[in-house]
């Protein structure tokens, strides 16, 4: 689990590194209100790929990773339902850009079009169930090539639109999904042909965990709604670089706990699943708050070097750190509460998460702008993690001190550490 680990976080390094360099650029060549757009899109299109999967990426490791017999019947139907899940996507973002008369909307169509091939990333379930990252992890850095290469292209035609640079990173993204199912079509042909699984039953197990999805992405990307409008196009887009960086922040959170699934699905069976909880998360923990706390004096200087003017969301990439650290516990006892079949709890987790979240915002960003929207996530974060933890009591998981719980204090502790480290030598600089 922790080579597949680390192989998803280096190929996502490689990922964050293309995609740093893209933002970089943009940054300094778009005009300030067509880079904050273009950041609205990207997050938009992170919202539309967790409404294309709706939860079917998940239910497919949990009915097929001990039952390979049962792949290709669970992948027959789970593709139907995302490529329904995709045309309506399709006709939200691409056609209300048309409809609101969006700048550059036929462009937003076009890329509006790739989510419909995650319909063939699902063949590479066969790889997530043998927790084999490696090929996966090689094309999707291939993917992230792409992209960035694309928008190099455009750069040098001197392209003026943010919406023709979109078409390029989803022409990237939609690369990857092709190629894996190519990868994937010499390892479903070796099991047998089974029938498809009724789509109501498929998706009656999917649905809890899609909606779920969908909560978390929009609890993290709905603030750019408020910004948008409350604060306008160029504060939206010095407070998505700072939301960037959180991402990169959160990566191997979020790709151990993918990782982790297979193996807390099997300890959960055997009555240990709150122990390995424990063995997960708190090192990680630890971890997380150390870097947070190194990170913490230096977000001016950070952002600064997208350009004048990105300096002025330094305090909200502050708060957005915390709220990275605190993901790393959250979104170990959320896939903990995955493996324990409980997806109504993970639905009821996550949208208490978006309620916290969508109120945080409309009180805190007319009061203090993009930090108000910071504010918001570290809330929501924190809220998330408490409810996970209170869904795991009530499905009966004990032990989750795994047999030293004041261990869990380490990630406030190397935050501290880390801030007494890094914050001398910020000041020795100033």
């Amino acid at each position: 689990m922790w080579g597949g680990t680390a192989l998803l976080v280096a190929g996502r390094l490689w990922g964050s590194a293309c995609t740093f360099v893209a933002l970089y650029l943009l940054a300094r060549r778009l005009e300030p209100g067509g880079f904050g757009r273009y950041t609205f899109y990207l997050a938009l299109f992170a919202l539309l790929d967790a409404l294309v999967d709706m939860g079917t990426g998940a239910v497919a490791v949990q009915r097929t990773a001990d039952d390979e017999s049962a792949i290709r019947g669970v992948l027959a139907t789970a593709r139907r339902i995302r490529l329904a899940t995709g045309l309506l996507g399709l006709g939200l973002v691409g056609g209300g850009a048309l409809l609101f008369g969006e700048p550059g909307a036929p462009w937003v169509l076009l890329a509006s079009l790739y989510p419909l091939s995650h319909a063939l990333e699902l063949s590479a379930t066969v790889f997530k169930n043998r927790i084999a990252w490696g090929l996966p992890v090689a094309i999707r850095a291939l993917a992230s090539t792409l992209s960035l290469a694309f928008v190099l292209l455009l750069l040098r035609c001197d392209a003026g639109e943010p919406a023709l640079y979109l078409v390029g990173v989803a022409a990237g993204s939609a690369s990857a999904n092709f190629l894996l199912h190519a990868a994937a079509r010499r390892h479903l042909a070796a099991v047998r042909v089974a029938a498809p699984v009724p789509w109501r039953e498929l998706l009656g197990a999917a649905l809890p965990l899609g909606l779920a999805g969908l909560c978390q992405q929009a609890y993290f990307y709905v603030d750019n709604l408020f910004v948008r409008a409350i604060e306008g196009e160029e504060p939206l887009g010095h407070y998505n670089v700072g939301v960037r960086v959180m991402s990169y922040a959160i990566m191997v959170a979020v790709y151990a706990s993918m990782a982790a699934l297979p193996w807390f699905a099997r300890e959960h069976a055997a009555g240990r699943l709150g122990p390995a909880v424990a063995r997960l998360a708190r090192p990680l923990f630890a971890l997380a708050g150390l870097g947070a706390g190194l990170c913490f004096p230096w977000t001016r200087e950070l952002l600064g070097l997208f350009g004048p003017g990105f300096e002025q969301a330094a305090a909200s990439l502050q708060w957005l750190l915390g709220a990275a650290t605190v993901v790393y516990v959250g979104s170990a006892l959320l896939t903990a509460v995955i493996a324990t079949g409980g997806t109504r709890a993970v639905l009821a987790v996550a949208a208490t998460g978006l309620g916290v979240n969508l109120v945080g915002n409309a009180l805190l960003v007319p009061r203090l702008g993009i930090d108000g929207a910071a504010l918001a996530t570290f809330v929501t974060e924190a809220a998330v993690a408490l409810g996970a933890l209170f869904a795991l009591h009530r499905a009966g998981v004990r032990n989750l001190g795994g047999g030293a719980p004041l261990l869990w204090l380490g990630g406030p502790l190397m935050f501290a550490l880390g801030y007494l480290v890094s914050s001398p030598l910020a000041g020795l600089l100033e």
